[in-house]
């Protein structure tokens, strides 16, 4: 499986946050946000915090996608 934080991005976007808001509100670090700039799995704990702040549930900050076999 693969994870993808495009429905975080535009969270912020409705929200007239931007990614810096974010990571100070929710006191997550740089590299923190770099993963989830990257599609790449954080701590339950970060998504949490995330969706403290943003007043949201898991599932409107993030979706896990199925990987395609090249088989």
């Amino acid at each position: 499986m693969a994870v993808s934080y495009n429905k975080l991005w535009k969270l912020l976007i409705d929200k007239n946050m931007n990614k810096t808001d974010l990571r100070l509100k929710a006191d997550i670090g740089t590299a923190t946000l770099a993963k989830l700039g990257k599609n790449q799995p954080v701590s339950m704990d970060v998504i949490m915090k995330i969706c403290s702040v943003l007043g949201c549930n898991i599932e409107d900050v993030m979706e896990l996608l199925p990987v395609e076999d090249n088989v």
